[in-house]
């Protein structure tokens, strides 16, 4: 049996005696038997916040530090579907942009692997601050921060380069380790996230995103879609982000 992981709590579901029950006894494909019984969650009040709380205790005694499990956890469990339909963006608008250049840290990386406890872009944030990467770029174009995703291998399932950093010239002397990417002039949707904390807001985001595309006549261009990180981000608690993705003309 291929391994699953809990809508709710994220746990590997790899056994059928871990899963929870439905209403009529059968076995619930989704939901852990922790944290679901009979069609009902066992704590029907608790929040993602909870959730990660409970959390953390269990990832400490894997081997990690509470600053890593909580930082794994939320970046991981607003994924699941207990937890994705819970925000709500607003209505999305058409815009035209230039071709535009970010400087910045880059990694590959894809959907698959960001939904699981391996997950790249959120220890690339972290170096991106806590490294002062920002510092390094030469001759920046303002002081918003990017996330790039760009040179995608299979749309949506495959695998894409994310890139952090700041807007720059294509022809700057780069210090070692980081890149210039150039994207194209493209038709781009815009999505506002609603309010909160930074990690959440964004992944919430892309759940609906990608929803809102599966029901859209609209098709995605892959040439390099970003996420705008504005002076609405100072409080890292109560922030809110642009998320631009490229479309066919």
């Amino acid at each position: 049996m291929n391994a699953v992981y809990c809508q709710s709590c994220g746990m590997p579901m790899n056994e059928e005696k871990i899963f929870g029950t439905e209403k009529d006894e059968g076995r619930s494909r989704e939901y852990c038997v922790y944290c679901y019984e009979k069609g009902e969650f066992k704590q029907p009040n608790m929040t993602v916040e909870d959730m990660i709380d409970l959390c953390v205790p269990f990832m400490k005694e894997d081997g990690k530090s509470e600053e890593e499990a909580r930082t794994i956890l939320t970046n991981f469990l607003p994924t699941l579907k207990r937890w994705s339909g819970n925000s709500k963006m607003n209505e999305p608008v058409i815009i035209e942009k230039e071709a535009f250049t970010i400087i910045g840290m880059t990694s590959r990386t894809s959907n698959a692997n960001e939904m699981t406890m391996d997950a790249k872009i959120p220890q690339m944030w972290e170096k991106y601050y806590q490294q002062k990467i920002y510092e390094q770029i030469p001759n920046p174009e303002g002081a918003i921060t990017y996330g790039l995703y760009s040179d995608y291998l299979d749309g949506v399932n495959g695998e894409y380069s994310m890139t952090i950093g700041l807007q720059g010239s294509a022809d700057a002397s780069l210090p070692e380790g980081l890149v210039a990417i150039t994207i194209p002039a493209a038709k781009y949707v815009v999505f506002t996230t609603e309010k909160g904390p930074i990690a959440q807001i964004v992944i919430k985001a892309w759940q609906q995103i990608w929803a809102w595309f599966e029901q859209s006549d609209f098709t995605r261009a892959y040439t390099g879609d970003f996420e705008v990180y504005d002076e609405r981000c100072a409080n890292p608690l109560e922030a809110q982000v642009d998320i631009y993705i490229a479309i066919k003309q």
